[in-house]
């Protein structure tokens, strides 16, 4: 019997192992067994792309780190900055010469406690940490604008430096292909001009035209004018080296890669696509896919991954069904307000372009998605909260599939069905 995550519960799937087409589950690679100190050091060790770090820094440069923030603590920084910074140390970079730069993006400043947590005790007190804020006018500088167009500011610290190195963790991203790399840099430490003209990339250019359709997960060819945009942003930065992790389906750290910015990152993305990508024969006119469970659907906000791998395994007129308990509710204002807000799709569009939020176009993307298909969500967001949108609303999986019947004329019997009971993880893939 199949089951679908939902919260801490599971719901069975009552549906003819017949009309199965496919169930989706990551791909088993054989890797090394280690330490996350091992990973660190190897990586450190066997550079991508450019030479020992030894070769990178010069003794008296002044070097910028770029992490994460708090809101991708499963990345342990703790564990791999002092590794970095020890061999920074033996390059002749005294700790006076380091600054650590949050990349928080969009996203609020950080408490002392915070910061504490992602140094760790040692390097709290040792090392001069600040958090970028985007609208910081006074500690941007501008590099120039890319050939689409979007003026790139970027944190001074950070230009300021001698030495730029990006530290990250690289996942499917639905918008930018990966996460990880280039992002610590735009929209980690960029100007919210720049963050918010990058990302309306994800949208077609004009109006009413709506989301384009090269703006994926896995994506990172040219195509994808969100990450190609990006790269070219980054690229003003001249980034000198880079340190990224990859973790399991737990949040533990899996591998590492260090080396050149771009080519070390696509390392690691290719790991990623070997574990997550999964290949599929064909698309199918219903798909259920669950976001994972607890905590993973503890917010709509957080279901975009889910939402994103849904859709590039539907066919035409097809039947979405999403479990995802959201016990948090929409978990980002701006994703509520264009699914509450607004009373249709233009509004949703004109002020998503005027003012472009990552959780905006979540909001934006659940409900054109519902316009395209039918969509039914298995939530504890109530109903009426979704009165604007296509969206229907239920409680449990059986409900969903009753109302996919009634949506179908009656009867599902003649349709496929592609189920992903880790549809924030897993990626279809067409051969």
């Amino acid at each position: 019997m199949h089951s679908m995550k939902y919260s801490s519960i599971e719901f069975e799937v009552n549906i003819p192992e017949t009309q199965i087409a496919c169930e989706l589950e990551s791909n088993v690679v054989d890797l090394p067994q280690r330490s996350v100190k091992e990973h660190i050091e190897y990586a450190l060790d066997n550079p991508i792309g450019v030479g020992d770090i030894s070769t990178v820094v010069q003794k008296g440069d002044k070097v910028a780190i770029i992490i994460s923030d708090v809101t991708r603590k499963w990345q342990a920084i703790p564990t791999y900055l002092p590794i970095l910074v020890d061999r920074l140390n033996k390059c002749g970079i005294a700790d006076e010469d380091i600054i650590v730069i949050s990349a928080c993006g969009t996203h609020r400043r950080q408490t002392d406690e915070e910061h504490k947590e992602l140094l760790g005790e040692d390097l709290f007190k040792r090392l001069k940490i600040v958090d970028h804020q985007c609208e910081d006018k006074e500690n941007l500088v501008y590099m120039g604008e890319t050939s689409r167009k979007t003026p790139v500011w970027l944190n001074r610290y950070a230009i300021e430096a001698d030495k730029i190195i990006l530290t990250g963790g690289v996942v499917y991203h639905f918008l930018a292909g990966y996460g990880g790399g280039r992002k610590s840099l735009v929209p980690g430490i960029a100007g919210k001009e720049t963050i918010n003209t990058n990302h309306c990339n994800a949208l077609n250019p004009g109006f009413g035209e709506g989301i384009n359709e090269n703006v994926y997960s896995g994506n990172l060819s040219k195509s994808n004018p969100f990450h190609d945009d990006l790269e070219e942003a980054a690229a003003m930065a001249k980034p000198a080296y880079l340190l990224n992790v990859v973790a399991n389906s737990d949040q533990q750290i899996i591998a590492a890669f260090a080396g050149d910015w771009i080519k070390a990152h696509k390392a690691a993305t290719e790991l990623v696509d070997s574990i997550d990508g999964v290949y599929v024969d064909e698309k199918a006119d219903l798909v259920i896919a669950s976001a994972g469970g607890f905590p993973k659907d503890i917010n709509l906000y957080q279901t975009s991954k889910t939402l994103s791998n849904s859709k590039i395994m539907i066919a035409d007129g097809g039947t979405m069904i999403i479990l995802s308990e959201c016990s948090e509710g929409f978990g980002n204002q701006d994703c509520e307000d264009q699914i509450v807000k607004f009373t249709n799709m233009e509004e949703r569009e004109k002020a998503l372009r005027a003012d472009f939020s990552i959780g905006g176009f979540v909001g934006y993307d659940f409900s054109d998605t519902a316009e395209r298909y039918n969509m039914i969500l298995v939530t504890e967001i109530p109903a009426e909260k979704f009165k604007n949108t296509k969206i229907h609303v239920v409680k449990t999986l059986d409900e969903a599939i009753r109302v996919a019947k009634e949506l179908n004329g009656g009867s599902i019997d003649d349709m496929k069905v592609a189920l992903l009971p880790h549809g924030a993880n897993t990626l279809p893939k067409y051969r």
